[in-house]
Parts: structure tokens; C-alpha cells; sequence
């Protein structure tokens, strides 16, 4: 009996093949014959599954997105069924930033797609959906927060999430060498310390 490919394993290793290649050499090489050598396939092998670079690229981010949410969840377990906002928040922003190898790669993937998506319409339409949804969420956590007291009711949740979010933009001064791990890391749990320092009664009547 022929073996039987299983289409997404091939697909995720060829996506994990450009991920190496981005982590490592950036993105001038990141062409198709590029990621099919770093796969260990032939060009004609990588097409009958990803027909475009842009097609390639928004799986191999999906696929990052993916691992990135598990790798949230795995910070929060064992903190209980629903988790305080603080903590689900800090995982958030600490997974966004490049503290980590996993982390890192999923930084330089959303740079070289961010990149893409400004030179490509189909590209930046899937890019900046899966920002929108990501920005969503953290601004569900911040308004629940809210809700729930923890966060003073004079908050603006809308103004709340943007500065959570203007965060992540310690992502190029790590990458850089400008600022340390611990000093991100500190100015996070600052800024997450003076938003939670309001705590009050729930909003509403």
C-alpha cells in the first residue's frame, strides 16, 4: 500500500521551513524556492500545496497565530477557570514581544508579513483581519475588567487597549539590543500595575 501524505503535516513543515528562514536570514530570501530547499522538497513539491507566496505566507502565520494562542494558554493554566485579567492580559502582551525562541520567530513571521501586506492588497486585507480580531480581544479582556471592578470605571477601554497594545512596540528595541528582556518585561508589569491599581466598584448600576 502507497503511504498516505497527510496534507496538513506537509503543509505545517513547510510553513515551519519558512519560519527557519525568516528567523535566521530575514526576509530577502524568503522565496518559495528558498523555503522548498529548507523543506527538503522540490519547488513542484511545495506548489501543490501553497500555489503563491502570499498563500504560504498567510498559512504560515495562521499557523503562528495558532501557536501562539496555545503557548497563552499553557501561561495560564492552572490559574483557575477564569483567570484575572491582569494575568490573561500580561500573557498576551509578553507573547507578542520576542522574549522567547517560539515567541521570536512568531515576531519576525508578523514583521515579514506586515511587511508583504503593504505592497500586496489580498495580503494586507487577511493581515489586518487578524489584527482587528486579535485587537478585539484584548479589548474584551479590558472592558470585562471594567465590568468586574477591577479596572476604575473612568477608564476608556478603547484608550486602555491601544496603550496595552503601543506595548508590543518594545518589540524592535529588543530585537535591536536598545532594551533588555527585564526592562520590557518591567515596564509592562508597570504599566499593568497603574491600570489595575483603579480597582472599584463594578461599572454599570
Amino acid at each position: 500500500m502507497p503511504k498516505q501524505v497527510d496534507h496538513r503535516e506537509r503543509r505545517e513543515t513547510i510553513a515551519r521551513a519558512l519560519w527557519r528562514i525568516v528567523e535566521q536570514r530575514g526576509t530577502t530570501q524568503l522565496t518559495l524556492r528558498e523555503v522548498a530547499r529548507e523543506a527538503g522538497i522540490s519547488l513542484g513539491q511545495l506548489q501543490h500545496y501553497f500555489a503563491s507566496r502570499a498563500e504560504l505566507l498567510g498559512f504560515a502565520m495562521d499557523l503562528a497565530g495558532e501557536q501562539s494562542g496555545l503557548r497563552v494558554a499553557r501561561a495560564l493554566a492552572g490559574l483557575g477557570e477564569r483567570p484575572h485579567p491582569r494575568a490573561v492580559l500580561r500573557a498576551m502582551l509578553v507573547e507578542l514581544l520576542p522574549l522567547q525562541p517560539d515567541s521570536r520567530v512568531t515576531s519576525r513571521m508578523s514583521a515579514a508579513y506586515v511587511l508583504e501586506a503593504l505592497h500586496d492588497e489580498e495580503v494586507r486585507a487577511r493581515a489586518r483581519g487578524g489584527l482587528v480580531r486579535g485587537r478585539a480581544e484584548v479589548e474584551r479582556v479590558v472592558r470585562e475588567a471594567i465590568a468586574d471592578g477591577l479596572v476604575a470605571a473612568d477608564r476608556d477601554p478603547v484608550v486602555e487597549t491601544d496603550l496595552l497594545l503601543a506595548l508590543t512596540g518594545f518589540t524592535t528595541l529588543l530585537e535591536l539590543g536598545v532594551v533588555g528582556p527585564d526592562a520590557a518585561l518591567t515596564a509592562v508589569d508597570r504599566h499593568l500595575d497603574r491600570l489595575f491599581a483603579g480597582e472599584g466598584r463594578p461599572a454599570g448600576p
